[in-house]
């Protein structure tokens, strides 16, 4: 894990179901950003950037943020405090299990998404020694600070008992704006971090129905951590869920400056920032 730190998929074996939280009808406004749904009035055909396919606007949740009126002057450019990209920073992160270690790499590549120049993140998780994913995330940042997820490629590793590799799959990859799935619809992002991040604040990471829907909420702002190798961090806590993926249950815990310094699952389990290099 999304995002970076850790994406959505850091803790992919170790999590529980949950039901997602009742949003008001009023709109959010994060940021500068507002929360609320779209109208299909609003697009054309014109497939300029931040455009959005009709077809993906039709009984949004309140909490898909509003792509449509996100401005992008500088998007591959990531110092949002709490998630920032700076290329060639990698992070590395363990669980407490000792059994996984995921290596998160900030590249110098980036990637035309929905006409927006995004920030290529490349998301490895390590089993057992073995690469059983390996992931390329695309973030941009809008002008007002928020960063967005604009789309993932997944690759997940299958082995025997030996470790012989057996096959590889693509769950959950999507890409805004299209529908890489072939469903009938396609998908829209979501903030992997607001612009001024308040305990409260709602809002789905990513949103394409039946494939990728997951979201998060701020629980906790000024949240001390302590790491087993005894640095302490003061965070944000988010808790991340998805309506379609009952294991996608932790929290996440973004320190500034960094992004994410510690997940936990609902079992105890606890993946940890161990070492940062780069810029």
């Amino acid at each position: 894990m999304h995002s970076n730190c850790l994406t959505a998929r850091a803790m992919h074996h170790a999590r529980i179901s949950a039901l997602f939280l009742a949003i008001g009808a009023a709109a959010l406004l994060i940021g500068g950003c507002p929360f609320t749904r779209f109208d299909s009035d609003e697009f054309d055909d014109a497939n300029e950037p931040g455009d959005v396919d009709a077809a993906s606007t039709a009984a949004l949740p309140d909490t898909v943020p509003d792509f449509a009126s996100a401005r992008f002057s500088r998007s591959s450019v990531i110092d949002n405090a709490y998630f920032p990209l700076p290329p060639g920073r990698v992070l590395t992160y363990r669980s407490v299990s000792g059994d996984e270690e995921i290596v998160v790499e900030v590249l110098a590549t980036t990637r035309d998404v929905a006409g927006i120049t995004c920030r290529a993140v490349r998301d490895r998780v390590y089993k057992d020694g073995r690469v059983v994913e390996d992931t390329f995330d695309w973030y941009a940042q809008d002008d007002g600070g928020n960063v967005w997820y604009m789309g993932e490629d997944v690759t997940d590793f299958v082995y025997d008992n030996s470790g012989n590799l057996l096959s590889s799959e693509h769950p959950g990859s999507w890409e805004t704006n299209k529908d890489v799935a072939n469903i009938g619809v396609t998908a829209l992002p979501g903030f992997i971090m607001p612009a001024h991040p308040t305990t409260g604040d709602r809002y789905h990471q990513e949103y394409y129905v039946g494939e990728a829907e997951d979201y998060a909420e701020v629980v906790g702002v000024g949240v001390e951590v302590a790491l087993a190798d005894g640095s302490t961090h003061t965070t944000i806590k988010t808790h991340d869920l998805s309506t379609l993926d009952n294991t996608i249950d932790s929290f996440k815990y973004y320190a500034v400056g960094v992004g994410v310094v510690l997940e936990e699952g609902h079992d105890g389990e606890r993946v940890e920032l161990i070492s940062i290099t780069g810029s």
